[in-house]
């Protein structure tokens, strides 16, 4: 048998990981098998162990790499708006509370997605989840900021930190209850994002 080499073992484990990643996101983390997610990857089951010692330990790593693109995509938003912090969080708001990302979970956040997986898998995936948090809560917190300097408003960090949470907490909350009704009344799951984007824009 050819050895793997370093750089193959890395390709694999990556392809082990974004296979997971979209399974766990579209049909949570105890709805995904080994064998499906292996197959997915393009493996056989047995290399699963080469790679994670369990499945509880991909998990946090699917929450880890999955807050870590969504941060970035954050940060694209905040560059794309250097001059204005308000346009900066109204992005992030059209894209977050939006039907692309409310019928395509597998590629969207893991606040949204794993949520209620985080809370039943233990103390590791929580702290992930909770890291994940606390990105999101400090970069919205800044713009908070930055946006009151812009209308001549000097806002606190403990004030800015509050309006972040309630923020972004209104953010999932809005995507959950959208994706719950979506397939029997998507009128009802379109009039959950649109007043949510509205009144969270009209802060």
């Amino acid at each position: 048998m050819p050895r793997v080499t370093r750089e193959q073992k890395q390709r694999n484990r990556e392809r082990i990981l974004a296979a997971a990643g979209e399974g766990f996101r579209l049909r949570g983390i105890d709805g995904t098998g080994i064998d499906g997610l292996m197959k997915s990857a393009g493996m056989t089951h047995g290399g699963f162990y080469n790679h994670f010692a369990s499945k509880g330990d991909l998990a946090v790593e699917v929450l880890h790499q999955g807050f870590i693109d969504s941060l970035a995509v954050l940060d694209g938003l905040r560059a794309a708006h250097p001059g204005s912090a308000r346009a900066a969080l109204d992005g992030m708001i059209d894209q977050y509370v939006d039907a692309e990302h409310r019928d395509h979970p597998e590629a969207g956040c893991p606040s949204a997605a794993l949520v209620s997986d985080a809370g039943r898998h233990g103390a590791g995936a929580q702290a992930e989840y909770r890291r994940g948090l606390d990105g999101y809560f400090d970069a919205i917190a800044e713009m908070v900021i930055e946006c009151g300097r812009e209308i001549g408003t000097e806002i606190t960090p403990a004030e800015a930190r509050e309006q972040a949470v309630a923020l972004f907490s209104q953010m999932v909350g809005a995507l959950l209850l959208a994706r719950a009704v979506a397939d029997v009344a998507p009128d009802l799951s379109d009039e959950v994002l649109a007043a949510n984007r509205n009144r969270l824009k009209d802060r």
